[in-house]
């Protein structure tokens, strides 16, 4: 298999609201213990790993992560196929190094590099 998805991100105006409403819907147990309250969700080492949290720009939205070896050729290579580049490769502090891109009908998918 190529690339494998590796995380989801459920995000929304009221983060709180929609943790209770994942973790009651599916019975996922989602932890919030970090400065941003963002939910991160146990999967219990079954299917991929994901969060859900609050957006500050007011707009919801659902996006998948896909693992890459070079956020940036993955990125050029979107972008060679119809796609635009959202965020360019973009280092989370030590914890992660992402980017986003949208599809020629403008769904957003983010890139997770390494891991």
């Amino acid at each position: 298999m190529g690339s494998p998805v590796i995380h989801f991100e459920v995000v929304g105006t009221n983060g709180a609201k929609l943790q209770e409403f994942y973790g009651g819907l599916f019975d996922w147990k989602i932890s919030t213990d970090n400065p941003m309250n963002y939910g991160i969700v146990d999967n219990g080492g079954e299917g991929i790993n994901g969060g859900i949290g609050e957006t500050d720009n007011g707009k919801g939205h659902v996006t998948f992560y896909v693992q890459t070896d070079d956020i940036s050729k993955s990125l050029e290579k979107a972008e060679s196929l119809g796609g635009t580049t959202v965020m360019p490769r973009t280092e989370l502090g030590d914890m992660v190094t992402i980017g986003l891109f949208a599809d020629p009908e403008g769904h957003v998918v983010g890139l997770v590099e390494g891991m």
